[in-house]
């Protein structure tokens, strides 16, 4: 099982929620789709016991302080590819909607993690799942979401928390 979640915004009671699921569910990956904001986040997301991935989104505006602070849990970057369970996966933020709808028409992956506009959303284009678990934060659309991918399959389910 794979633990997606995007749009945190130093929402750290939110959070803790997520890695306390992601932990209680014993995920094998978090992947992270950007915007996590502040270095300090990074306090939390180091209590998680999976591996974690994570891309920049359009508010890291600390991207150094943030770096530093994810050393040794994950490499920040504005794009991440990795497989799992012999899926290809890919993670952009979505700050650019051609880019991503590139990246899923290309079919080259299996998923493509995004976030960027707050909302839960799961489409499948051929046979590439494009999946964007909302907004983990809740600040614009008052609800907190993360999402689940079974790794086998691709089937998917987002978690209010």
């Amino acid at each position: 099982m794979i633990g997606l979640i995007a749009d945190t915004h130093d929402n750290m009671k939110a959070i803790q929620e997520a890695v306390d699921f992601f932990n209680f569910r014993d995920v094998a990956l978090v992947l992270h789709a950007g915007d996590l904001v502040s270095p300090f986040t990074a306090r939390e997301f180091k209590r998680l016991n999976a591996p974690f991935h994570a891309v920049y989104g359009n508010n890291e505006g600390e991207r150094e302080g943030l770096r530093d602070k994810f050393r040794g849990l994950c490499e920040l970057s504005d794009f991440i590819e990795l497989e799992h369970n012999k899926k290809k996966i890919c993670i952009y933020h979505g700050t650019i909607p051609f880019i991503l709808r590139s990246l899923v028409e290309s079919q080259i992956y299996d998923l493509v993690v995004s976030g960027h506009t707050h909302n839960p959303e799961s489409r499948r284009t051929g046979n590439t799942l494009l999946v964007n678990p909302g907004e983990c934060c809740g600040y614009l659309t008052g609800k907190k979401t993360i999402a689940l991918v079974d790794s086998a399959d691709l089937s998917i389910e987002f978690i209010e928390l």
